[in-house]
């Protein structure tokens, strides 16, 4: 899947980067006038022209319409989770995942804002917490007791056995909370 991923890429590369010479051609007045008419009716008169010109307008809208597909598809199946357990597959939305880790952390007291944001990865779950802390707070020591409560409610509630990463970036300003990142 990378590899069409990156073929893909390089083609509209490769299509805008041509596009995009030409349009400045046009506008630097190296196309004369004359030149883009003989072109055009070049292209009208001669029926293996227009055939051609005709089949790579058309594999050029199919493989834009895949393109868009692979990218929606993809961009669905990243925000969810699924698994299968003995009574049939189950489906978690990442939000769903989120909103219960802003739940559980919402007992500390030292937590002035957090912030989780979570991927789904072929290796695991790597979660993200932004957290804003109030000034007073032991950050390595918090921050270390966050990271355990989110790993161990995370693999509980979901049953995986893949890997949970949990990264902190403590994040804030003025004086009643430190700037770090971790």
């Amino acid at each position: 899947m990378r590899i069409i991923s990156n073929i893909t890429i390089i083609f509209y590369s490769i299509l805008f980067l041509i596009g995009g010479i030409l349009l400045v051609m046009v506008a630097a007045g190296v196309f004369s006038k004359e030149l883009a008419m003989y072109t055009v009716d070049f292209v009208y008169n001669t029926p293996n022209m227009r055939w051609i010109i005709g089949v790579t307008g058309g594999l050029l809208i199919v493989v834009t319409l895949l393109v868009l597909q692979i990218i929606i598809s993809r961009m669905q199946m990243e925000r969810t989770i699924a698994f299968d357990n003995p009574d049939g597959r189950v489906t978690i939305s990442l939000s769903a995942i989120e909103d219960f880790i802003k739940r559980i952390t919402r007992q500390l007291p030292e937590i002035k804002e957090l912030r989780p944001d979570v991927i789904a990865t072929k290796k695991g779950v790597d979660i993200t917490i932004r957290l804003v802390l109030y000034s007073d707070t032991n950050i390595p020591g918090i921050t270390e007791k966050i990271q355990h409560i989110i790993k161990g409610n995370i693999q509980d509630m979901l049953g995986i056995e893949e890997p949970v990463a949990v990264k902190s970036k403590t994040i804030g300003a003025r004086d009643d909370f430190y700037w770090s990142k971790i």
